[in-house]
């Protein structure tokens, strides 16, 4: 069993409100992790702010100045090696990983997806849903596997779609919905109640049939 806190290195792209929530989580005390890295693909997104003043180590990894995917995860493995870290975490990071990569990182890599996977993976979650007149939205945490967004899904958030609602609102109350889940599911992996064996999710020693699910409460003003 992996020793406590657990090691945590947090892959972004863009404003790192996952990461934010994360680091909050931990510092009431409520997730018994460190972030010992982030790393970035983009040299100006917003999270690497959010790292800087958390004081947590920071890297870019600028998937641009590299001529391949292989190459650029090679140096995307070295900083996380480096850091000798027990789980990668996805949040909002903007690239698709090689079958490679995520065998290296196997069961250790997270991934946040707004929406109710297998529903709407990729790109544009909220405007797609509301086309095919959803009437559930929400948010998923899935382990990563080579297919994009088709990691067996730990647990889910499910959003009520309302009648008023653009892709601005219903992405709103989804972000919600990430930021109370995401640390949830991270509190699960550091106690050593969740594992992917064998390409089947265990909770608590068990296989679950289906994603944990949850419903959407209105944030408190």
């Amino acid at each position: 069993m992996t020793e406590l806190p657990l090691r945590l290195a947090v892959l972004i792209s863009g404003r790192g409100s996952n990461l934010q929530t994360i680091l909050d989580t931990i510092t009431q005390g409520r997730l018994a992790a460190r972030v010992m890295l982030v790393i970035s693909n983009r040299p100006g997104a917003a999270g690497l702010a959010v790292a800087r003043a958390a004081d947590v180590p920071m890297a870019v990894v600028d998937h641009r100045e590299y001529p391949d995917r292989e190459s650029f995860e090679h140096g995307l493995s070295a900083h996380i090696d480096d850091a000798a870290v027990d789980l990668i975490v996805l949040a909002g990071f903007m690239r698709v990983l090689t079958a490679e990569f995520v065998q290296r990182y196997h069961g250790r890599l997270l991934n946040i997806h707004p929406s109710l996977l297998p529903a709407f993976a990729g790109l544009d979650t909220h405007a797609r849903a509301l086309a095919a007149s959803a009437r559930e939205h929400g948010a998923s945490v899935h382990f990563v596997t080579a297919a994009v967004d088709g990691g067996p899904v730990i647990a889910q958030t499910r959003v009520p779609v309302l009648e008023e609602d653009v892709p601005d609102s219903l992405a709103r109350r989804v972000l919600e919905a990430e930021h109370r889940l995401y640390p949830l599911v991270l509190g699960w992996f550091c106690e050593a109640r969740v594992a992917l064996k064998l390409g089947t999710v265990y909770l608590d020693g068990l296989p679950l049939a289906a994603p944990v699910q949850f419903a959407y409460e209105a944030q408190r003003e």
